[in-house]
C-alpha cells in the first residue's frame, strides 16, 4: 500500500463518484482519529484537509502527551482520571510514538504559586493512583531545593523550596496524525489533503448529504457526497459551519494562541522537562523541554482573532516567554538572537466551556477548611478507603474561590463538544490532543447509530482502544526492546546505529519498509542515506507533498535540528522536483516558501528589528 500524490488522485476521483458513509472536513488529530475508526469498522470514508495533515494545529502543541498533573491544583479529579487513563490507551495503540519523560516541577515560596511542598505531594500520589504509575522508575518523588539545584544548576535558587518529579510523556504530535491518517488510508478510507470545503450541500428534504470542494492544487470543483457529514476542522469549526447557508447555529470556539521557541541545548540546560508557574499570578505555567540537544519553552495563552490559517511569533509573545524564563534562569540571559526556531499554533477551546483550562484553571485557591477536607478524602482514596466518586463529591462541594465572573483565556475548558445540527451536520470540536481517540470514539459511536437509524446501514465498531496506528505494531510492554531490534535491520543494511534509531523512533513498526529502499536508492548528492530514505519514504507513503511538509510535519527536522538545514534543503527541494517533474517555476516557488517558513520560524523579521 502505498500513501502518496498518486493515491491522492485516485481518492478524489473515488469521491467524485461514490457516496461515502461518512466525509470528514479537517484532517488534524480529530479528523485523523475518526477516519481511522470510521474505515476499521468498514464505513465508506473520505477526509478532506485544505492544508498538509497537522499542519493548522497539531503540529503545534507543546508536544507532550500530558497526564493532566495541572488540573489538579483545582483538584479537578475527574479530567486526570480520565487523562491518564486515555494516555495509556494512546501509548498502547502507539507506542513508537508517546515516550516516558519524567516531568520536574519546582515549587517556589510566592504568592499566589499553584503548589506548595505539600499540596504537590498530595497531587502527585492522587496523580500516580489515578494514572496506575506503579513502576519504580516512574513513580513521583520530592526533591530538596539542594536536589533540584543540582540537577538544574541553572535554576533560580531564590525562595525555591525544593520540587516535585512525576511522569509524563512526551509526544510527535504530527507523526501521530499522520500514523492515524495511513492507517485509515491502509483501511480504505479515500483521503486526500489540499482539497477545502466550500459550500454544504443539500438533499431535497434540507439535511446534509455532502460538501462542494475545491481541489487546491488544480484548482478543480467538485461534489463529494456522503450520507454523513463531519466537522472536525478545530479552530475553524465555526467556518465550516458558516458554509452552510441553513445553519444558524452560533458561534462556539474561542481560539488561543500558544507559542514555542527554540534555543541550543549549550545555552539552555535542562536535564529533563521542566514546569513552573510563572510568577507573575496569571494563572499561567510554563514548560521547558529538552529535545534532539536542543530546549524549548512555551507557552503563551491569549485570545486570537488574527488571521487562523497564519498565527504568528510577534515581539510581545518573545518578550513575555524570555522574560520568564531569564528570571527562572537567572545566568542565562537569553535573547532573541538565541532563538533558532519557533512555532505559534491555535488551541480549539469552546467559549462555553468555563473550568480547567490548558494551564489548569485560574489562580484561586481553596479554604484551609476545604484543603484540610479534601486531604482527607485523597487520603481515604489512596488507602483504598474510599472511591474516586467519594473524592469527587467532596470536589463538587468543596468551598472555593475559583470561580471567575468572566473566564480568561487560561481558564477556558479543554473539554470537547459533539453537536448534530437539525440538518444533520455533525460538528466535534475542542477537546485536548491527548483525548482524540476518545474523542473520536464518541463520534464514529454516534455515526453508527445515526447510519443504521436512518440510512438502515449496519457497521460493526472496531475496538478503538485495542487498534494500533500504523507503525505501532509493536507490544507497548517491550518498545524500547522491540525498536532496537528494528533498529538493528537498518544498521546491518549499512546504516549507523545513529541513523538507524533515530528512523525506528520516528517510523515504528513501519522502519523495515523504510530500510528496505536501501536495495533501491542511492543517497541523493547532498543528502546521507538515511535523509535520503526518510524524504523517499515521505512521498511515497506520507503523502508528503511539499519540502514544508516534509522539513515540519514529516520530521522535525526545522524545529530541532537547525544547525544542518541550510545544508540539506536545496538537496531536498532538487529532489522532490525530480521525483515529481515539478516545472523550474514550481520548484522555484516551493523553494521560496520554504526559505519563507524558515525565516518566520527563526524570527528573522523580529530580529532585524531589534538589531
Amino acid at each position: 500500500m502505498t500513501f502518496s500524490s498518486k493515491t491522492r488522485k485516485q481518492a478524489i476521483e473515488k469521491m467524485k463518484t461514490e457516496t461515502l458513509d461518512l466525509l470528514i472536513i479537517g484532517g488534524g488529530i480529530t479528523g485523523a482519529g475518526v477516519a481511522l475508526q470510521a474505515s476499521a469498522s468498514g464505513m465508506k470514508t473520505g477526509l478532506i484537509e485544505m492544508q498538509d495533515f497537522a499542519e493548522g494545529t497539531s503540529s503545534r502543541s507543546t508536544k507532550l502527551v500530558h497526564g493532566g498533573l495541572r488540573y489538579l491544583k483545582t483538584f479537578d479529579v475527574e479530567v486526570v482520571a480520565d487523562t491518564v487513563q486515555e494516555r495509556a490507551v494512546v501509548q498502547s495503540i502507539a507506542p513508537h510514538i508517546p515516550k516516558p519523560d519524567p516531568m520536574l516541577l519546582p515549587i517556589y515560596d510566592e504568592p499566589g504559586a499553584t503548589f506548595n511542598m505539600f499540596s504537590i505531594k498530595v497531587a502527585m500520589d492522587l496523580y500516580d493512583r489515578l494514572a496506575n504509575v506503579t513502576d519504580p522508575r516512574y513513580t513521583n518523588y520530592m526533591l530538596t531545593k539542594e536536589e533540584v539545584l543540582e540537577r538544574e544548576p541553572q535554576l533560580q535558587g531564590e525562595r525555591l523550596l525544593g520540587g516535585g518529579v512525576y511522569l509524563d510523556f512526551r509526544n510527535n504530535d504530527a507523526r501521530l496524525v499522520i500514523e492515524n491518517i495511513k492507517q485509515a488510508a491502509q483501511d480504505g478510507a479515500q483521503i486526500a489533503s489540499h482539497v477545502q470545503a466550500q459550500s454544504i450541500l443539500h438533499d431535497e428534504n434540507g439535511q446534509v448529504n455532502g460538501v462542494r470542494v475545491s481541489d487546491l492544487l488544480t484548482g478543480e470543483e467538485f461534489d463529494i457526497h456522503a450520507r454523513l457529514v463531519i466537522n472536525t476542522s478545530g479552530p475553524w469549526s465555526d467556518f465550516v459551519r458558516e458554509l452552510d447557508e441553513n445553519d444558524t447555529t452560533p458561534s462556539q470556539m474561542r481560539p488561543t494562541k500558544g507559542v514555542h521557541l527554540v534555543v541550543d541545548a549549550k545555552k539552555l540546560s535542562v536535564p529533563q522537562p521542566t514546569y513552573f508557574d510563572t510568577g507573575d499570578q496569571d494563572g499561567r505555567m510554563i514548560f521547558v523541554i529538552p529535545r534532539e540537544d536542543k530546549t524549548y519553552f512555551g507557552t503563551t495563552d491569549t485570545d486570537y482573532h488574527g488571521d487562523f490559517n497564519h498565527p504568528t511569533v510577534t515581539q510581545e509573545d518573545v518578550d513575555y516567554l524570555l522574560e520568564i524564563v531569564n528570571r527562572r534562569y537567572p545566568e542565562v540571559d537569553l535573547t532573541i538572537n538565541d532563538i533558532e526556531a519557533s512555532w505559534a499554533g491555535l488551541r480549539p477551546l469552546i467559549a462555553s466551556n468555563g473550568g480547567s483550562d490548558y494551564n489548569g484553571g485560574n489562580n484561586g485557591s481553596l479554604s484551609d477548611k476545604s484543603f484540610d477536607e479534601v486531604v482527607a478524602v485523597v487520603s481515604k482514596f489512596q488507602r483504598n478507603e474510599a472511591t474516586r466518586w467519594d473524592v469527587e463529591e467532596v470536589l463538587e462541594n468543596v468551598e472555593s474561590t475559583l470561580s471567575e465572573s468572566e473566564a480568561s483565556p487560561s481558564s477556558v475548558s479543554r473539554g470537547s463538544a459533539l453537536e448534530t445540527a437539525t440538518n444533520g451536520l455533525i460538528t466535534l470540536a475542542g477537546g485536548k490532543l491527548t483525548d482524540y481517540r476518545k474523542m473520536a470514539e464518541g463520534a464514529v459511536n454516534l455515526v453508527q447509530e445515526t447510519l443504521e437509524n436512518k440510512f438502515d446501514l449496519s457497521y460493526k465498531l472496531a475496538d478503538s482502544k485495542n487498534y494500533p496506528v500504523s507503525g505501532g505494531k509493536i507490544d507497548p510492554a517491550n518498545v524500547d526492546e522491540e525498536l532496537e531490534k528494528i533498529a538493528q535491520i537498518g544498521i546491518e543494511k549499512g546504516l549507523s546505529k545513529e541513523e538507524s534509531v533515530y528512523l525506528a523512533d520516528l517510523y515504528g513498526s513501519n522502519a523495515p519498509k523504510v530500510y528496505a529502499q536501501i536495495d533501491e536508492l542511492e543517497a541523493v548528492p547532498g543528502l546521507s542515506l538515511a535523509d535520503t530514505l526518510s524524504l523517499h519514504y515521505a512521498m511515497e507513503e506520507e503523502m508528503a507533498l511539499r519540502p514544508i511538509d516534509f522539513f515540519w510535519r514529516r520530521t522535525n527536522h526545522m524545529l530541532f535540528m537547525r544547525d544542518t538545514l541550510d545544508a540539506i534543503k536545496q538537496p531536498v527541494v532538487d529532489e522532490m522536483a525530480r521525483f515529481y517533474d515539478w516545472s523550474n517555476e514550481e520548484k522555484e516557488k516551493q523553494m521560496e516558501e520554504l526559505n519563507r517558513t524558515i525565516a518566520e520560524s527563526d524570527l528573522s523579521e523580529l530580529k532585524q528589528r531589534n538589531a
